[in-house]
């Protein structure tokens, strides 16, 4: 390896123990890490909820009811989930996906090109309405 890769390596493990917000160009597309508990990549801000799929859908039905959306268009099958709505005049999509038994994956667009914090807020939202269950 030559001495460009290992720094660059070297610093993306850095910034991953620092836990900072990181992010790598390529090919085009931009993913990168949000605290350890998120992956941001071409706009979606996903992460993983140990919860059921249905518990973890009634809680981003909720959440965007919250906030007060519109234009509110539901898509649910056994194993996977979509939700499109307006919040704020922004396009939102959330998906869900079941992963496992109580282990279920969301994902939140937000924008035309996705805004991170906008879908950060939407997680927290979700968040919240998880822990009342």
């Amino acid at each position: 390896m030559t001495n460009k890769v290992l720094s660059l390596l070297f610093l993306i493990f850095i910034l991953l123990l620092a836990g900072c917000n990181a992010a790598i160009n390529m090919n085009g597309k931009v993913a990168g890490i949000s605290s350890g508990r998120f992956v941001y990549q071409d706009g979606d801000l996903t992460s993983n909820y140990k919860a059921d799929i249905d518990l973890v859908w009634k809680a981003c039905e909720k959440s965007v009811t919250e906030l007060k959306a519109t234009d509110i268009q539901k898509e649910r099958k056994i194993s996977v989930g979509m939700i499109k709505a307006v919040i704020q005049d922004e396009k939102v999509v959330i998906s869900v996906e079941y992963v496992d038994k109580d282990l279920t994956s969301v994902s939140v667009f937000v924008g035309v090109v996705g805004n991170n914090m906008a879908s950060r807020l939407i997680h927290d939202k979700i968040i919240n309405n998880l822990a009342e269950h």
